[in-house]
């Protein structure tokens, strides 16, 4: 089995705070690191910004809500737009787009810009189904992801309807017979979020796609394989 490409979840966020362009940084730097995931939702006037939570309490010290206020008032605080990201981020990196709310109309516009119109070395995932229906309707060929807790059978199948190419997964979740089905299913496996290069190595036996990882499991050793490279077919 090929090993998972490692995408630093957020970036790495032992440096900088997490989503800022210096968490990417910090991670790209690194080379065991083939990308980054990060996470979009929409400031007041609609422009998406790369932000994880709903409000800025728990990682910019603000007690404000991301949607009430302007580009340029988060940007003064850390909050980067996603058009910024996409110009700092190398193309050769592997890009998950998480978007956590519906941001697809202005989100797709810029990912096409960055990525080309089959969104080169990039997913976008979401955990709601309603955004990825609307990613489908404007870009039914793209590589997209539903986020989830489990591996369930009602899981995959939600996934399989949706059209997904793939589905990512808590990566405790992901086990021998789980990781079967959802290749019979056509779907590609992500795991999130893995912090120990042993989980990691168990997670490329079961033929994880990718994981988003952090601490250890982002700047250790890349764990042993088999043969190949999935960074080779991303």
């Amino acid at each position: 089995m090929a090993a998972p490409l490692r995408l630093a979840h957020r970036g790495d966020h032992r440096h900088a705070p997490e989503n800022t362009l210096a968490a990417f940084d910090a991670a790209l730097a690194l080379e065991s690191c083939d990308g980054l995931e990060f996470d979009v939702r929409s400031a007041r006037d609609g422009t998406p910004i790369v932000l994880h939570d709903a409000t800025l309490a728990r990682v910019q010290g603000q007690p404000d809500r991301a949607d009430d206020l302007d580009p340029a008032t988060l940007a003064a605080l850390g909050v980067p737009t996603l058009a910024e990201a996409l110009d700092r981020v190398p193309r050769t990196a592997f890009l998950d787009v998480e978007l956590k709310e519906d941001v697809a109309a202005v989100a797709v516009v810029q990912l096409r810009h960055a990525r080309g119109p089959v969104l080169d070395r990039a997913a976008i995932s979401s955990f709601d189904p309603r955004v990825l229906a609307h990613v489908r309707a404007l870009e039914p060929d793209w590589r997209c992801w539903l986020n989830a807790d489990d591996l369930e059978a009602r899981t995959l199948d939600l996934a399989r309807d949706l059209g997904c190419t793939g589905i990512a997964a808590r990566w405790t979740a992901i086990d021998p017979a789980r990781a079967e089905r959802a290749r019979a299913l056509g779907l590609d496996l992500v795991a999130w979020t893995v912090r120990r290069p042993r989980d990691l190595a168990h997670l490329a036996a079961l033929g994880v796609f990718a994981a988003c990882v952090e601490d250890a499991a982002l700047d250790d050793a890349p764990p042993p394989v088999a043969h190949g490279s999935a960074l080779e077919s991303a």
